[in-house]
C-alpha cells in the first residue's frame, strides 16, 4: 500500500485530507511523495513559522537533544525557565504554564479563571462569556467554549458553564454578564476557524472595559493570529488592550507541540502546587525550539508581515473571482466567487496549498516567506479565482 491507502487503512477517520502525501520541504517548498513541487500558504494551519527544515530551528532542537530529550517536571531545565521569561519579558505577563497544544492552553485559562473567580467572588461564579462563531479547541470543555454548534452536535452534555455572544456587539457581551454570574470573557481578535473575521477595534476596546467595570478576566486566545502571525507579536496588540491572560499555541514551537498560558498581574499567583500539571508541558527539545522561534520574530520580521499582508491585499482587491479578503497580517481570508473547495483543488492542481475556512480560502505562509515566492503564489490563486 502507499501512504495514502496505509492511512486510510489505520488512521482514524477524522480527517478530509487533500490528495497530497507530503515527503519533504524546504523554507516555502514542498514536495509530495511523486515529486511534485507546491508553494506552501497553508504553514501547518499558523504552525511552521519558518517553513519547512528551517537551519536555525533544526540547529537549536538538535542541540538540545543531545542533551536531554524530557525529564519531568519535578525538576528544573533551563529552556523551560527561558522561554517562560522571554515570553513574560515580551508580553508584560507574569507567570507562565506550558502544556501541548492551543486546547490545552485554553484549558489552562478556564481553570485560571474560574479558580481566581471562585476564590475571590464565590464558587458560582464560573461562567465564561465567549463569542459565536469562535474556535477554541477540541476537548469538551474548550468545545463547550467555541460558539459553533457543528462541533457540539455530536458530544453532549459539553462542560457547562459557557455562554456566547454576538461578535462585535459589546451590548449583547454586556447582556450575558448581567444574567450570569461571570468568571471571564475569552475571545479571538481574529476568528480563525471561524472565517478569518477580525474583530473591530472599538468592539475589543469595549469589551475590556466591561471586564473592568465587573471585575472580570479578559482572556485573549492568541493559539493562532499570535507569534507574530498578526503582524504584531501578539494579535491583542494591535487593539491596545492588556488581557489578564494570554494563550497560544501553534507557531510557537515551529513544528513541534507546545502550548503556553500566560498569566498576568491579577492572577500570576492562582496556581499552587498541585492544582494543576502536564507531563510533557515545557519539554525541554519543545522549548529548545520555541526560545529559537520567539527570539527572531523581530521588528524587522514583523515589518517584513505586515508589508507581505498588505502585497496579498493589494494584489486580490478587484482580481476577478474574489470578493473581499478579510483577516489580519498573513492570516487571511479569501472570499471567492467559486466554491472555495474548487479553488482549493484548482491551486493544488497548480502546485499551490491553501486551506479553507469555511467559505474562504485561508492563507497562512510562513512569516518570512521570500517575496518571489509569495508572488507566484497569489499569481497562482488568481487564476485559480478567476476560473469559471
Amino acid at each position: 500500500m502507499n501512504t495514502q491507502q496505509t492511512d486510510s487503512a489505520y488512521i482514524a477517520n477524522t480527517y478530509a485530507r487533500f490528495p497530497v502525501a507530503i515527503h519533504h520541504g524546504k523554507g516555502s517548498l514542498v514536495w509530495d511523495e511523486d515529486g511534485k513541487q507546491y508553494i506552501d500558504l497553508s504553514g501547518g494551519i499558523a504552525v511552521n513559522t519558518f517553513g519547512f527544515a528551517d537551519d536555525e530551528w533544526i540547529a537549536a532542537v538538535t542541540a538540545q537533544l543531545g542533551a536531554v530529550q524530557h525529564t519531568s517536571n519535578l525538576y528544573y531545565t533551563a529552556p523551560c525557565a527561558k522561554l517562560a521569561e522571554a515570553l513574560c519579558l515580551r508580553s508584560g505577563m507574569k507567570k507562565v504554564f506550558f502544556s501541548n497544544s492551543g486546547a490545552e492552553a485554553n484549558e489552562c485559562a478556564v481553570k485560571a479563571a474560574r479558580k481566581y473567580a471562585a476564590e475571590k467572588k464565590g464558587s458560582d461564579y464560573f461562567t465564561i462569556v465567549t463569542l459565536k462563531n469562535s474556535f477554541h479547541g477540541r476537548t469538551l470543555t474548550t468545545l463547550a467554549a467555541t460558539g459553533q454548534e457543528v462541533f457540539h452536535k455530536d458530544f453532549t452534555p459539553l462542560t457547562p458553564g459557557f455562554v456566547h455572544a454576538d461578535p462585535d456587539s459589546v451590548e449583547d457581551v454586556e447582556r450575558l454578564i448581567r444574567l450570569h454570574k461571570c468568571a471571564a470573557v475569552m475571545l479571538e481578535v481574529v476568528q480563525g476557524e471561524g472565517g478569518v473575521q477580525a474583530l473591530r477595534p472599538e468592539f475589543v476596546s469595549g469589551v475590556a472595559k466591561l471586564c473592568a467595570a465587573h471585575d472580570l478576566l479578559l482572556i485573549a486566545d492568541e493559539v493562532q493570529i499570535g507569534n507574530g502571525r498578526s503582524g504584531k507579536l501578539w494579535g491583542y496588540m494591535n487593539y491596545g488592550v492588556q488581557p489578564d491572560i494570554v494563550t497560544t499555541a501553534k507557531g510557537l514551537g515551529g513544528g513541534l507541540p507546545i502550548g503556553a498560558t500566560m498569566l498576568g498581574e491579577r492572577v500570576q499567583d492562582v496556581f499552587t502546587p498541585g492544582a494543576h500539571g502536564s507531563t510533557f508541558g515545557g519539554n525541554p527539545v519543545c522549548c529548545a525550539g520555541a526560545l529559537n522561534i520567539l527570539g527572531r520574530l523581530t521588528d524587522e520580521l514583523l515589518e517584513g508581515v505586515c508589508k507581505k499582508s498588505d502585497f496579498i491585499r493589494k494584489s486580490l482587491a478587484g482580481a476577478p473571482g474574489v470578493r473581499s479578503v478579510s483577516g489580519m497580517g498573513l492570516m487571511l481570508g479569501v472570499e471567492t466567487e467559486r466554491d472555495a473547495g474548487e479553488v482549493i483543488a484548482d491551486c493544488i492542481g497548480r502546485g499551490l496549498l491553501v486551506i479553507r475556512a469555511k467559505n474562504k480560502v485561508r492563507l497562512l505562509p510562513a512569516l518570512n516567506i521570500p517575496d518571489d515566492l509569495l508572488t507566484q503564489a497569489v499569481e497562482i490563486l488568481k487564476v485559480a479565482c478567476a476560473q469559471p
